[in-house]
């Protein structure tokens, strides 16, 4: 059978498994796995092509290692905040400890005890980036946390992947430590140092005007960009390294590129079909008659990710005065383990540091964690409700996010969000009443809000209790500049069941939704582009073709652009 036949098989194979998949809202990665163990051994024996396939799969590697290496921006990270970091590394602390006694007990020696209780500690950052945007959920307080330390996590995996690979590379040529392994070490230290600083001054002075130069015809920058990621991948290997380091250093040179977005996106196709080759193979080589003896073992460590991990973040979180709900909300997005952790393994098993018994295990911990997390996830609103009343046993401190004294408990006019158009927003509402609230969780904004003396309160729209503390449903007008379809539906359900008579303004980008919200209880939706169109063609009515009148409303808009863009507010508190 031909390397072409057997490629077709698994491609037709994995439709076929993903149709399934999709169909049980399950991510990709999980039924990937799934056809290698149907192509491999121990079923259909179809993948015979291993050297072909693997290295297909390094090349998916490191297409996926770069991607993620170009969202690892130095000016977003310096965004990840306190809380991202606090939370990312307390959880891989936590989690690394506890996991290393638990299969430490679980018979495994200490070299596979540490692989494996590091391997647990990293959350898929594609995967509930995905989850995140498919519950729209990825601008709300905890998904915005939840992204920030997993990109903490990224970080933490990109060192040790550097780590595994010096000490695997360094072994390489030294069965025991010595001090000639000690020097190749060092070596390889300073050989990684120099192309570092290196690559850090061409990204600074040379890559910006090479990727501005070739950014012009689409194809060029194709090319370049995967010739950049492999050219450093294969380099590195070169030097003694990993090629998924040298990918991850390829794709963080040109994460400050304003074109770092563009090359992502023509990337992620090629990457799709490559990635799922590695899960693939990944698949193929789990040691199926093995599962029966690894079953246990399995099943105690997903416990453990599936429980104990959303549990650490959601006391880390408590600690640092979250609310229940956020922080349980933040929590349940770690409770499985991601492509780096079978990365690692994989890598472990190459320079013979742990055995494809080992691998396996850590594979199907991942793909019993991937699957149970998916739903709870997707299910969190009702999963958090169920637990609840548990949950409150677990309080460790009340909230301490930021709360501005206010003169009385109840207000006139509440505004959900500032950042978007809450601006406008406050302006009317300073001019009908003194008694009006600003609600936000983003940090900038409630810091404006309490440098301009605009009456505010940190805290999450959907968050029922913080709600109720903010006597949401007796203010007599509510506004909510959140686009988002649930969280409006929430509020205006929430606000009708208690108060029929108030007014509920909330915004949306869909006339379908704008229908929903309606029957919801809304008193106007405001519908951006509509709105836009409809002052446009007035003025057409109004101006026709007087070109002078034209003139006088642009400058009149750009004062306005001004004035919005600098924070002005004319009637401070």
């Amino acid at each position: 059978m031909t390397v072409f036949v057997e490629l077709s098989l698994i491609l037709v194979l994995a439709t076929a498994v993903s149709l399934v998949v999709k169909f049980l809202k399950q991510p990709l990665i999980v039924g990937y796995i799934a056809v290698g163990i149907l192509v491999g051994p121990y079923a259909l024996d179809i993948l015979q092509a291993r050297e072909e396939i693997e290295l297909f799969s390094k090349i998916g590697v490191s297409i996926l290692l770069f991607i993620i290496g170009l969202t690892l921006n130095p000016d977003v990270m310096r965004e990840v905040g306190r809380t991202s970091v606090i939370t990312g590394l307390g959880q891989i602390l936590f989690t690394s400890l506890i996991g290393f006694f638990i299969v430490r007990a679980l018979g495994l020696g200490t070299i596979n005890s540490l692989y494996v209780a590091v391997a647990l500690t990293f959350s898929s950052t594609i995967i509930i980036s995905k989850l995140l945007s498919d519950r729209g959920d990825i601008q709300k307080l905890y998904g915005k946390i939840s992204i920030g330390f997993l990109l903490v996590q990224d970080i933490v995996a990109v060192i040790l992947l550097l780590g595994v690979s010096v000490m695997g590379a360094a072994a390489t040529n030294a069965i025991n430590f010595s001090f000639t392994t000690a020097l190749e070490i060092f070596i390889l230290i300073g050989k990684g140092t120099i192309i570092v600083a290196l690559l850090y001054l061409i990204s600074k002075h040379v890559l910006p005007r090479i990727s501005a130069f070739v950014a012009e015809q689409q194809e060029i920058l194709f090319i370049f960009s995967l010739a950049w990621g492999l050219g450093l991948s294969s380099l590195f290997y070169v030097l003694g390294f990993s090629i998924e380091i040298g990918a991850l250093i390829a794709g963080i040179t040109l994460a400050v590129s304003p074109f770092a977005y563009e090359i992502a996106s023509r990337l992620k196709p090629l990457r799709d079909f490559f990635i799922m080759l590695f899960f693939v193979l990944l698949g193929s080589q789990l040691v199926v008659n093995q599962i029966s003896l690894l079953l246990i073992p399995a099943l105690v460590l997903s416990i453990f990710v599936l429980v104990g991990n959303p549990l650490i973040v959601l006391l880390l979180m408590n600690i640092l005065g979250y609310r229940t709900r956020t922080a349980f909300m933040a929590g349940l997005t770690v409770a499985q383990i991601s492509e780096f952790s079978l990365i690692l393994a994989t890598l472990g098993y190459y320079f013979g540091h742990i055995s494809q018994e080992v691998v396996s295990l850590i594979t199907l911990v991942g793909i019993i964690t991937i699957a149970v997390s998916t739903y709870l996830i997707l299910y969190a609103d009702y999963v958090y409700l169920w637990l609840k009343p548990i949950l409150v046993f677990l309080i460790l401190r009340r909230s301490t996010m930021p709360v501005q004294d206010l003169n009385n408990n109840c207000t006139d006019v509440i505004i959900f969000g500032y950042d978007r158009v809450g601006f406008e927003f406050v302006k009317a509402a300073q001019k009908i009443t003194a008694s009006y609230l600003v609600v936000d969780f983003s940090p900038r904004s409630i810091a404006r809000l309490k440098e301009w003396r605009i009456p505010y309160r940190y805290g999450d729209a959907e968050d029922i209790e913080f709600l109720q503390e903010i006597n949401f449903t007796k203010a007599k007008l509510i506004i909510s500049t959140i686009p988002e379809l649930k969280t409006n539906l929430l509020l205006i359900n929430h606000y009708r069941n208690h108060n029929p008579t108030g007014i509920a303004i909330v915004i949306s980008h869909d006339i379908e939704q704008a229908k929903k919200l309606y029957a919801a209880g809304a008193s106007y939706v405001v519908i951006p582009h509509h709105l836009g169109a409809h002052h446009a063609a007035s003025l057409i009515e109004t101006h026709s073709f007087d070109s002078k009148a034209f003139e006088l409303e642009k400058d009149r808009h750009w004062r306005n652009l001004l004035e919005r863009e600098k924070g002005y507010v004319k009637e401070k508190q």
